[in-house]
């Protein structure tokens, strides 16, 4: 049969696979049906920077994999992962055009559980911002509103899952780059735990451990699903998260049990939270008390200042080691008109980053993150907003601008609390629970202790079923065309 473009995104990934096994659907015609999506709306949203065509019907005419996504077309963000001879730009003129013969280990993964590659999504340069509005792709506009933002880094990716182009997209998060878009755009996104992912055979780890690779999605279990086909050691990781006790899958639906929950009401992470985002969060704290939850105001202890001050090392230290190897490989100096400001300022800074302080901010994470980690020996999860405002118009987080400081200060007030799980290398999950009076989306985010993904699924598909939300969707989507 063929699907309509509403009939197609009502469907998650699985359920997408679902048709393709049992002959109801081709993959081709899939994959057709997510180009026209891309063809209707890119023009609007600038979500999708590449389209692959081509690519993707040489891989189904070749014979796709048999796994839990065989035929689902999918979308990759145009930053870490490689997908082979395929040009990755990280939204970047300076970086445009790079090209390795090879798929790096999660693309392999993606492939094998029988994704088709469709496209590769815009990301702000380098993914050193919130919100997704390079100077050498254009700004991605959130689907629940043209003008504002789809969040960063992984917005593009975020706005066409929440479009309805694809059901699921790749995402990475170093500072909380998954689940910023996903709560901006509507969506289910999970920053796993620290090496859940592998990063190879490129890397081990990135900006000291704090980046991390997954999806953004429209359904828990799709979440869950695709990391039951990503997850797991590659030769050569320097780490390995702790080894699940089942498939994740198997968690979306199984009882939390009654779980011990401390909530930020009112502020967390040095800001206080505009009153769209406390309102979500309120709401969300009693949603998980009327389910039997033990639910009390109470946040970890940490030193905010602190531990900025060492992200911020890593952060430098990763963007001008990234500059510098791209500049001794073109014989081209990095300035404005080829980097965007607040690049050129990281790496300018990492220029007076010594050997000493690079360790003394290693030692200033461990000290912070330990600090937070005593939090998750007497609570199971950490429920606070994702965001501390609601998504902003676009251009009041534009890093090509003089003013970085600035930049900075509205990036971490918009953004007080992701990184700090990005820091500690705990899991945590946005879900699209709040709709604020202008029709944007904010997301409410949980935490747990280092290697539980279990409760985190557990909890969301049990929210998930109480408030769900697969029925909202954006303006500017499939299902008003």
């Amino acid at each position: 049969m063929a699907l309509s473009l509403s009939e197609y995104a009502d469907r998650d990934g699985l359920a997408l696979a679902e048709l393709v096994r049992d002959g109801a659907v081709t993959a081709r015609e899939l994959l057709d049906t997510a180009l026209v999506g891309i063809e209707k709306l890119n023009p609007r949203l600038n979500a999708v920077t590449l389209t692959l065509r081509s690519h993707a019907e040489a891989a189904i005419a070749a014979g796709l994999p048999d796994g839990a996504y065989t035929g689902v077309p999918f979308l990759l963000k145009d930053l870490s992962p490689t997908l082979a001879d395929v040009p990755t730009s990280g939204g970047s003129r300076f970086f445009s055009g790079v090209t390795r013969p090879y798929d790096t280990e999660l693309v392999r993964r993606f492939r094998r559980a029988g994704l088709v590659m469709a496209g590769k999504t815009n990301t702000p340069e380098l993914g050193s911002n919130g919100s997704t509005e390079p100077v050498a792709t254009g700004a991605t506009h959130n689907p629940w509103g043209l003008g504002f933002s789809a969040g960063g880094s992984s917005g593009g990716s975020a706005a066409a899952v929440a479009a309805g182009i694809v059901p699921a997209a790749h995402a990475s998060d170093g500072g909380g780059s998954i689940r910023g878009p996903a709560a901006c755009c509507g969506l289910v996104g999970l920053k796993p735990t620290r090496s859940r992912n592998s990063l190879g055979p490129d890397a081990g780890e990135v900006w000291q451990g704090f980046v991390n690779e997954h999806v953004v999605s429209r359904s828990v279990r799709d979440t869950a699903a695709l990391l039951d086909a990503t997850a797991g050691y590659c030769p050569g990781d320097p780490h390995i998260a702790p080894v699940p006790s089942r498939p994740f899958l198997q968690e979306v639906g199984a009882p939390p049990g009654r779980l011990r929950i401390g909530v930020a009401l009112r502020e967390a992470g040095g800001e206080r939270f505009h009153p769209d985002a406390a309102a979500a969060v309120a709401a969300a704290a009693r949603l998980l008390a009327d389910l039997g939850h033990e639910v009390e105001e109470v946040s970890p202890q940490y030193d905010v200042p602190l531990l900025l001050d060492a992200f911020m090392t890593f952060f430098a230290a990763g963007v001008g080691l990234a500059v510098e190897e791209r500049a001794a490989a073109t014989g081209r100096t990095p300035a404005p008109g080829l980097v965007e400001r607040n690049n050129l300022w990281l790496w300018e800074k990492s220029k007076s980053i010594g050997c000493t302080d690079y360790l003394r901010a290693i030692a200033k994470q461990n000290t912070v993150t330990r600090e937070f980690a005593r939090f998750f020996g007497d609570h199971d999860i950490w429920l606070t907003p994702t965001t501390a405002d609601p998504p902003p118009p676009l251009g009041h987080l534009h890093a090509d601008v003089d003013d970085v400081a600035q930049f900075f200060r509205r990036l971490w007030r918009f953004n007080p609390l992701q990184w700090v799980y990005n820091a500690s290398g705990n899991p945590a999950i946005t879900l699209p629970l709040h709709w604020n009076a202008a029709g944007l989306p904010l997301g409410v985010m949980l935490g747990a202790r280092y290697g539980d993904e279990a409760t985190l699924l557990r909890v969301a598909a049990q929210i998930e079923a109480a408030a769900p939300w697969r029925q909202r969707h954006p303006p500017v989507s499939v299902w008003n065309l």
